[in-house]
């Protein structure tokens, strides 16, 4: 069920969606927000990696916003406010041709804990029992 919240009396065009699922209520954040607090969790977890932010300047259009450098593997997330949020193009052929190199995927809140189970058991971290429900 999704509830569209007032954030500011003040701000009539700033809302807040939220989702209920599960008896748990996820608030939807700006996709630069919902990237940083991603980029701090992953950081928190894998300690001695290096995290890339892709800035658009010397990449191409469509390449995933984050790359994760950790040991002797990487891995690439392309961050999404929701996951029925429009792609922009060329997104899906880097994810699909960077998911074929090593791993590669789109993250948003709904799907933030399946992928990055994914990615860390793609670095030898072990699967769903790597992180609990954050």
């Amino acid at each position: 069920m999704f509830l569209l919240v007032r954030v500011l009396h003040f701000y009539p065009h700033l809302f807040l969606l939220c989702i209920r699922s599960g008896g748990k209520e996820i608030h939807m954040k700006r996709e630069n927000q919902f990237q940083s607090a991603l980029i701090k969790e992953i950081q928190g977890k894998l300690t001695d990696c290096y995290i890339l932010k892709n800035d658009g300047s010397n990449v191409p259009q469509g390449f995933p916003d984050l790359l994760i450098l950790y040991r002797s593997k990487w891995g690439a997330l392309e961050c999404k406010r929701e996951n029925k949020s429009a792609k922009q193009n060329n997104q899906e052929y880097y994810v699909d041709k960077l998911n074929d190199m090593s791993f590669s995927r789109f993250i948003s809140p709904e799907n933030k804990e399946e992928v990055l189970n994914e990615l860390y058991s793609t670095f030898g971290l072990g699967g769903s029992s790597c992180i609990s429900g954050s």
